[in-house]
């Protein structure tokens, strides 16, 4: 099954609201490793590795984003998979 990385820049009302424990939640139902961490100029930065089919569906979750918060734009880099998570972890 094919691996990727997807690198990925969410702005919007995403910091402080749950939005990164929400994508560590979806993350990890799915089996998909990487991180999640608050940027300085607002936004999160999401990191995630995984087979194709799960990382679709994860993509979804992270530009829907939590309830609590709102997602105003989702810029997507894919990238070569390193295997270098073990986990998916909030920074």
């Amino acid at each position: 099954m094919e691996m990727f990385r997807l690198r990925v820049s969410v702005r919007g009302m995403v910091q402080g609201v749950g939005y990164r424990a929400f994508v560590r939640r979806y993350a990890r139902q799915l089996g998909i490793t990487g991180f999640a961490r608050n940027l300085g100029d607002g936004s999160v930065e999401v990191v995630a590795e995984g087979p194709a089919p799960q990382m679709d569906t994860f993509l979804s979750a992270v530009k829907r984003g939590s309830p609590s918060g709102y997602v105003d734009s989702v810029d997507v880099h894919r990238e070569t998979a390193t295997g270098e998570f073990t986990a998916f972890q909030i920074r």
